[in-house]
């Protein structure tokens, strides 16, 4: 079985053969499943009226379990992983959609608090069951160990990414 980047790394081997390019083949089998896996997911989220970010901030507040009082912006943006000025952007996209609410904290006026709507509580909900649905239908080809060992490598690869990220604390 081949795949595309299996026909790149052909290609280096025929230009230059001393060349090592396993890593290649690795980052670049993630980076294309990635965008495959962005284009599958766009195409949950948009019947819902969603982008993926916006999905993103649902689903964070929903997991939350904040109840009405909703999340601060700032552990929205920690949550996300995100520059603050693409936090704002996409609060704002929401608020204009009716899915949440942006409160001053009445305990502490400088803290704007964050919370889902009716609305978006429904939103979300109905996009969950899909996207759930969805990542089932991408990793079917995979068996339960395989999908065990696949996750093990991710996450062992991930931490120690992230340990030197200050963005991911």
């Amino acid at each position: 079985m081949t795949d595309s980047v299996d026909r790149i790394l052909a290609q280096w081997a025929t230009v230059r053969p001393a060349l090592d390019v396993s890593a290649m083949g690795i980052l670049g089998r993630l980076s294309r499943l990635s965008r495959l896996v962005e284009r599958a997911q766009l195409e949950v989220f948009e019947p819902h009226g969603l982008q993926s970010g916006e999905f993103d901030i649902l689903a964070t507040l929903l997991r939350s379990d904040a109840g009405s009082r909703g999340l601060t912006a700032g552990a929205l943006t920690a949550s996300a992983m995100v520059t603050s000025g693409a936090i704002t952007n996409r609060l704002d996209r929401l608020v204009a959609k009716q899915l949440i609410s942006r409160e001053v904290d009445p305990e502490n006026r400088r803290t704007i608090r964050v919370a889902l709507t009716a609305r978006g509580a429904e939103v979300v909900e109905a996009a969950l069951h899909d996207h759930i649905e969805n990542e089932e239908r991408l990793l079917q080809s995979l068996s339960a160990t395989q999908r065990r060992e696949l996750e093990s490598l991710l996450r062992g690869l991930l931490t120690i990414h992230e340990a030197g990220d200050p963005a991911a604390e």
